[in-house]
């Protein structure tokens, strides 16, 4: 069950586990879908017991315009989108916006043509590689080291792939291994399971099933082959953390001490 029922795919990174035999402290760092019909008990929630400090938004204006975040009294709101819906690559590959308004629908009437293959194959890929994309998670992340009191948290739309990528790369910064990400990571499967069951049965090959999969729930394998890619590319995710993602050691050192225990 979500820690706040009006939220979808809301979580606390509390409790995860970090190499060093540490855990994430609880009621920091909080992820999950948008605010936009988040309820008044849930924001005053997060603004009384949670003494919320920060939002951060990775959507795009298109979808901030259609739902746009209410506001916590007393936190400062960030917008920070993952995409560059202005570039040109971004409007080959991102489906045409009439897709989104019955996504599940048209998701099973067009999981067999190459666009969306190619948009979902690519979707985390397109996260660790693209220039753009970097400079908006080091500035999450650079934040996120100077706000020093009360909790923070972010959010896309459902919560689970932008959303999951910041939290996979704070999680990479405070220590956590590869298995320990990919556990946070898939928890998202759990609240959009009964959505998806709805879908994925209606296609039949695995290319379909994984266009499916990767835009109603997750796809653990593509989220894979993008840290994969990181290693590949970069040569370790430190080195991804301290060279695209602009972290120092003193900044790692700081977001350790704040947030582990």
């Amino acid at each position: 069950m979500t820690i706040f029922p009006s939220i979808d795919n809301a979580r606390d990174l509390g409790g995860t586990r970090v190499a060093d035999g540490r855990r994430v402290r609880s009621r920091l760092l909080l992820r999950g879908g948008a605010l936009a019909k988040a309820s008044d008990r849930d924001l005053a929630v997060l603004r009384d017991e949670y003494r919320l400090a920060a939002i951060f938004d990775f959507r795009t204006s298109m979808e901030v315009e259609h739902a746009p975040d209410k506001k916590v009294d007393g936190a400062r709101m960030f917008w920070m989108p993952a995409f560059d819906e202005y570039s040109q690559s971004f409007k080959e590959q991102n489906l045409p916006h009439e897709a989104y308004s019955h996504l599940g629908e048209w998701l099973v009437e067009h999981s067999s043509e190459s666009r969306p293959q190619n948009f979902a194959r690519r979707l985390y890929a397109d996260m660790v590689e693209n220039e753009f994309t970097q400079v908006q998670y080091a500035g999450f992340l650079q934040n996120i080291v100077h706000i020093d009191n009360g909790a923070v948290y972010w959010h896309c739309s459902q919560g689970k792939d932008r959303t999951g990528f910041g939290a996979a790369m704070l999680l990479a910064a405070l220590g956590a291994d590869r298995d320990a990400i990919m556990e946070e990571y898939c928890l998202s499967a759990d609240f959009y399971k009964e959505e998806l069951s709805m879908y994925i049965d209606r296609v039949s090959t695995p290319e379909e099933k994984a266009v499916i999969r990767t835009f109603i729930s997750v796809n653990p394998d593509y989220f894979a082959q993008a840290l994969d890619l990181i290693d590949s590319e970069f040569g370790s995710m430190d080195k991804y953390l301290s060279g695209p993602l602009c972290l120092s050691e003193d900044d790692i050192a700081v977001l350790r001490s704040r947030y582990l225990e």
